[in-house]
Order: structure tokens, then C-alpha cells, then sequence
């Protein structure tokens, strides 16, 4: 490969907010890796990323794997900046910063795999089907914002953490963290990122924890599920004159479940826009405040919702809404701001998946522990740097969709993104000449076997 920047120009001034935090060989190492992760097909090992870029036979190989399993740089440092550049490229200045939480299983085998555990399977799993696998779990936070080019809202990943089972902290002299322990450490973090704006937090189930929305609802606030049977009370009255300590609840409220059938809640009609990204629903919607508390945990003040299907008295009405509740630790969001938070939470699966298809995410087979805690994290990341650089392509030129005669694509999805980050990249890197005629260019022969290796063993 010649001895020039393996990406353009304007794509290394998004990257230069990182350099500092590595040394000045080791990050032209990073970019080089990077750039092979963009451009190569199927695995994503360094191999393959040297080979795409033609340095297969470079004897210096242990150097370009020294930068996951040797290096010293902080992966947590890189978040925080890929955050912060994320928010300022997306978010208007005042508006929430709207943060997904959730967790994934990287399917991984192997005995020197120290953090692998044995997981429910999410994607193979059903509610009558178990499937369990051996992996790798992962918490990850990623950014929920509308792109512009993408005409939608993506979830754009910055910070993710390695969560092993239980199992794993047996012969650790370090006591177990729990899922929500880590939740918690990264919602402390990335309020310590961004002090000054407004953090809503959105999770699923796993994350309605009493313990845990008290340490951090005063940092963030928290969206997620709740229980139709939870324990819900009113506010206390003020304290009395004399001894005692001052009330922490007020009266038991009725539960959810009784307010579904209960004459006296007052029920209003609203369309929720692109319900779990299809169409437009129309709901009915019941709001109110509470105390959501249990014995011996902090009580929580929370605003909660009730939703049900406006034809939930038919015998059988085509697409039955099941009753949900949502709760949000912010008493002063609007219902239909807390669903559009709460279904936004959706492209996090989205995001899994994409990464899994077009950056390799579970092909990669590092065995080492620091390899395995920076690899993965890095994929995942990379997913929101070509999210940057496509949004710096469509600031000067106008990318459509790839669409054929049996498909009509009318919008931007992840895959056209990739598509057009790697034709600027090699552009960049073959900076062919045109011949006389226009439909012939000259494309240098290393760059040329580059390409044909490439489209040769694409899998």
C-alpha cells in the first residue's frame, strides 16, 4: 500500500478528536485497522483488515494485533469523545439527549474465553421455545436521534461494557456486578460526559428496578416497563408536629391492572406516529403520579401510563394492542413524549442487527481478555463513525438509495451508508486518472488485486 493516509481527508477530521489519546505509531495502526474493517467483507479479523489493504505479507503483523491486546489507550476515553461529537453532529442545543440502554449475547465458544457464560438465546428464543447459547454479554448505550439522511431515528452506539455472568466472579477476588450495577456506572458516566444537558435514559423490563431508578434519577431520567400489578402509592402528607420520622408514602393506590376496568380513570384517545417504527396507532391513554415503592428500598416517584387498544371490547379486533404500563422518573414529561421515547428504543435491536450483517459483530476470534473487551466495542462504534462520515458526504453530494427492478427503496438505510463511505475510500486511495474516454479510468495494479481479492472471497 503507498505510503499516504488510507482514508480522505474529511474523514480524518472527524477522527482527530481521538488522536491524542493514543500514541503516534499505535494510531496509525488504528487507522489502517479501521479502514480495513470498513472495507473488508465477512470476518472481521485483523487478517482480513491487513489483507483488504494489501499488507497480508507484512512480517510487522504482530504489531497491528498489539493494538487491541497490548496497547495502552482507554476504549472509555474514546467513548466519551465519540459522545460528545455525536450529540453536537444530532442534537439541538437544549433538546434531551435521548440514550437507549440494552443488552445483547455475542454467540462465542472456546476455553480461553474467560467471560463466556451461557445466556438465553433472544433471537432464537421464544415464549414457549428456550434456547440457550454460549457467549459473551454485552451492555450497550447508544445515542437515539433522528438523521437526517436516513429520514428516521437510528441508535447510534458509543459505550459499551462487558457484563459477564455470575459464574465468572467465582474465582475473582472482586464481588459479582449485576446487569443493573453496570447500568447504573454507565448512566453515572455519561452523566460526567454531558453535565449540562438533559439525559433520558430508555430500557426495557430488566431495567425496572426500584434500587435502581433511586441512583440515578436524579443524574437521568428513566423510561422503561412496569408491572400492571405494581405496588403504587400516593405522595405523603407533610409531617406532623412531634417525634417520628416524616412519611416516605401516602395511601396505597389501586394497581394498574384494577384502573384497566375501573369506570373513574379518565381515558384519552391519541395517535402515537410510527409505533414501533410501522404505522401510526391510535391508542387510548390514561397518565397519572405515584410512588412506586417496596419495603427496605427508596421509594421512587414516578409518572405512569396506561395504555390499552381503543377496540379492547371487541371479541376478537384485528391487531389487539395487549395492556401496557410505562414509567418515566421525570413527573414532568407528557405521555406522548414518554411512548415516543420508549418506542424510539426499538432501533437498538435494529442497531444489533446491522452490525451484525455488515460489520462482523461475533466473527471476530480474539481469545485475549483486553483484545475481547476493545474489539467488539469498537465494531459496535464504528457503526456510528460511518453514521458521521455519511452525514459529511450528504453535505456535499446527493446519495440515493440502491434500488432494482423488484425493489423499490425509497429511503437510506445502514447498508447504502457503508456502500458510499467505501466508494470515497477507494476513490481515495486508487486516485485514478480518466482516459480520454469517459466511461475508462486507470486504476493502479495493486489497487486493482486489492479489489478483485476482495469481491473474489467475499462471503
Amino acid at each position: 500500500m503507498p505510503d499516504v493516509s488510507p482514508l480522505p481527508a474529511f474523514f480524518l477530521s472527524r477522527l482527530a478528536v481521538f488522536c491524542d489519546l493514543f500514541t503516534r505509531p499505535t494510531w496509525a495502526n488504528v487507522l489502517l485497522l479501521l479502514t480495513g474493517a470498513v472495507l473488508g467483507p465477512g470476518r472481521r479479523v485483523v487478517t482480513a483488515a491487513l489483507r483488504i489493504l494489501g499488507l497480508d505479507q507484512d512480517s510487522n503483523f504482530p504489531t497491528y494485533h498489539a493494538v487491541l491486546s497490548q496497547a495502552r489507550w482507554s476504549s472509555r476515553a474514546v467513548a466519551g469523545r465519540l459522545l460528545r461529537m455525536l450529540v453536537a453532529t444530532f442534537v439541538p442545543q437544549g433538546a434531551a439527549v435521548v440514550i437507549g440502554l440494552d443488552d445483547t449475547i455475542e454467540r462465542r465458544w472456546g476455553k480461553m474465553i474467560k467471560a463466556r457464560g451461557i445466556y438465553r438465546d433472544p433471537v432464537r428464543s421464544t415464549k414457549g421455545f428456550f434456547v440457550k447459547t454460549s457467549g459473551l454479554r454485552w451492555l450497550s448505550a447508544m445515542l437515539l436521534v433522528d438523521i437526517p439522511w436516513a429520514g428516521r431515528r437510528l441508535a447510534l452506539p458509543f459505550l459499551t461494557v462487558l457484563a459477564p455472568s455470575k459464574r465468572f466472579y467465582e474465582d475473582q477476588p472482586r464481588p459479582h456486578k449485576t446487569l443493573l450495577d453496570w447500568a447504573r456506572q454507565m448512566v453515572l458516566q455519561i452523566h460526567r460526559w454531558l453535565p449540562d444537558r438533559k439525559i433520558v435514559i430508555v430500557a426495557d423490563t430488566a431495567f425496572a428496578a426500584i434500587e435502581f431508578l433511586a441512583q440515578v434519577r436524579t443524574h437521568a431520567a428513566v423510561v422503561t416497563r412496569l408491572r400492571l400489578d405494581a405496588a403504587l402509592f400516593g405522595f405523603p402528607q407533610p409531617k406532623p408536629k412531634g417525634r417520628g420520622r416524616p412519611p416516605v408514602k401516602g395511601m396505597r393506590m389501586p394497581s394498574l391492572a384494577h384502573s384497566l376496568h375501573d369506570q373513574a380513570t379518565l381515558w384519552q384517545r391519541h395517535t402515537v406516529p410510527l409505533w414501533y417504527g410501522r404505522t401510526n396507532r391510535t391508542l387510548q391513554i390514561a397518565t397519572g403520579t405515584a410512588i412506586w415503592y417496596h419495603s427496605g428500598l427508596t421509594p421512587v416517584p414516578i409518572r405512569w401510563i396506561l395504555v390499552r387498544d381503543p377496540d379492547h371490547k371487541a371479541k376478537d379486533p384485528k391487531g389487539k394492542l395487549e395492556p401496557q404500563a410505562f414509567l418515566c422518573t421525570d413527573l414532568q414529561a407528557g405521555p406522548i413524549e414518554i411512548l415516543d421515547w420508549f418506542i424510539s428504543r426499538w432501533q437498538v435491536e435494529v442497531t444489533f442487527q446491522e452490525t451484525r450483517a455488515h460489520l462482523g459483530v461475533e466473527t471476530q476470534r480474539q481469545w485475549s481478555d483486553l483484545a475481547i473487551l476493545r474489539t467488539t466495542p469498537a465494531l459496535l462504534g464504528l457503526f456510528s463513525i460511518i453514521c458521521l462520515w455519511m452525514h459529511d458526504i450528504t453535505q456535499c453530494q446527493t446519495i440515493a438509495p440502491k434500488t432494482a427492478a423488484c425493489y423499490c427503496k425509497t429511503s437510506i438505510t445502514f447498508s447504502d451508508a457503508i456502500a458510499a463511505v467505501r466508494r470515497e475510500i477507494w476513490n481515495h486511495q486508487i486516485n485514478c486518472m480518466s482516459r480520454s474516454a469517459a466511461d475508462t479510468i486507470k486504476i493502479p495494479r495493486q489497487a486493482w488485486d486489492r479489489i478483485a481479492n476482495a469481491v473474489a472471497y467475499a462471503r
